[in-house]
């Protein structure tokens, strides 16, 4: 019995803590897609730098509030520097869309003209960050690092595996929590959630029912700003900030958002958590798991590894690619907010 108890342990401090608090951050990420594409039709390619933005004016904010003192004690001083990224990212999207987006928009353009020009602003903002904070990592966590530690676990229930949970990943998953509950709530409950639900249904019926369309359009940027900038300083703050991998992260996080259902809320969440788990899943070496739960004699020399943590992107390439050539609806048809 101790054995497995072990290899739970084991498991649970590689695989299901880490996969819980990267599919929340692939979650949020996924959720400012399908937001962009229920209500705008296309497929935002610039969302992953969006989250480099953001997170980046967080990031300096709270080394500003770092210098003069200010933090929240165990608490990651970035939490106080999120709404400062949140409003920036938010009026950089605005921005972006009056100068950018709004003139398609006019033309009634096809979504693919829209993609070319998100990818192009992708660029655009991948070089802004760069050139404003630099192209290596940043690190700027502060406060506790661990809500437990694996010592402290094992001298608790006296097993040989211990488990960590650190202080960013139980932040992640409460604001995701906290997040999605807010979000839902807007989109059911208030006069501008349901405008936007319209819009996204049928835009000709909208606009004849007195629904204004700009400031559809404008909360929606908002809300993705607030979504990616939420999810990159929660990636940051677990992780660490190098703005080329929030370049990468458009991968996953479209898997996430198509494999669940391109355009469905609820899709973007689950997908997430799949695209999260199988990456983890698939590139951690059970060598040691297997040492727990299989006889002596079936012991090998092998890491019993699928792939190497190099390939991590890989795998969600091949979910993808299988989603689209199986089901291309998704998990959760792709149905709009």
């Amino acid at each position: 019995m101790e054995n497995f108890l072990n290899a739970f342990a084991l498991i649970s401090n590689f695989v299901l803590v880490p996969a819980i608090a990267y599919g929340s951050q692939l979650a949020l990420g996924a959720l400012g897609v399908t937001l962009v594409f229920a209500i705008l039709r296309f497929s935002n390619f610039a969302h992953g730098d969006t989250m480099a933005f953001g997170t980046m004016i967080t990031i300096l904010v709270t080394w500003w509030f770092q210098s003069i003192g200010i933090s929240l004690g165990p608490l990651p001083t970035a939490l106080l520097a999120l709404p400062f990224g949140i409003v920036a990212c938010a009026g950089y999207l605005l921005l972006s869309d009056r100068l950018v987006y709004r003139f398609y928009r006019k033309q009634r353009a096809e979504p693919v003209v829209y993609l070319i020009a998100s990818v192009g602003l992708m660029f655009v903002t991948n070089g802004l960050v760069r050139f404003i904070i630099g192209p290596d990592d940043q690190r700027f966590a502060d406060g506790e690092r661990f809500i437990i530690r694996a010592r402290e676990f094992k001298r608790i229930t006296g097993l040989s595996e211990g488990i960590t949970i650190k202080v960013s990943q139980g932040i992640t998953v409460v604001t995701m929590i906290l997040v999605v509950v807010a979000l839902f709530w807007f989109l059911n409950k208030t006069r501008s959630g349901k405008a936007m639900r319209a819009y996204s249904d049928n835009e000709d019926l909208a606009l004849l029912s007195g629904i204004n369309p700009d400031r559809v359009v404008a909360i929606t940027w908002i809300l993705a700003a607030a979504l990616a900038t939420i999810a990159g300083t929660l990636y940051g703050l677990d992780k660490s900030y190098k703005p080329f991998t929030y370049f990468q992260l458009l991968l996953p996080i479209f898997a996430a958002a198509i494999v669940g259902g391109l355009g469905n809320p609820v899709g973007a969440i689950a997908g997430g958590f799949v695209i999260a788990f199988s990456e983890i899943f698939v590139t951690y070496a059970y060598k040691k798991f297997a040492s727990y739960v299989l006889p002596d004699e079936w012991s090998t020399g092998g890491l019993l590894q699928l792939l190497s943590t190099d390939y991590k992107f890989a795998v969600s390439f091949m979910i993808l690619l299988l989603v689209l050539l199986f089901r291309p609806t998704g998990i959760f048809k792709g149905t709009g907010v």
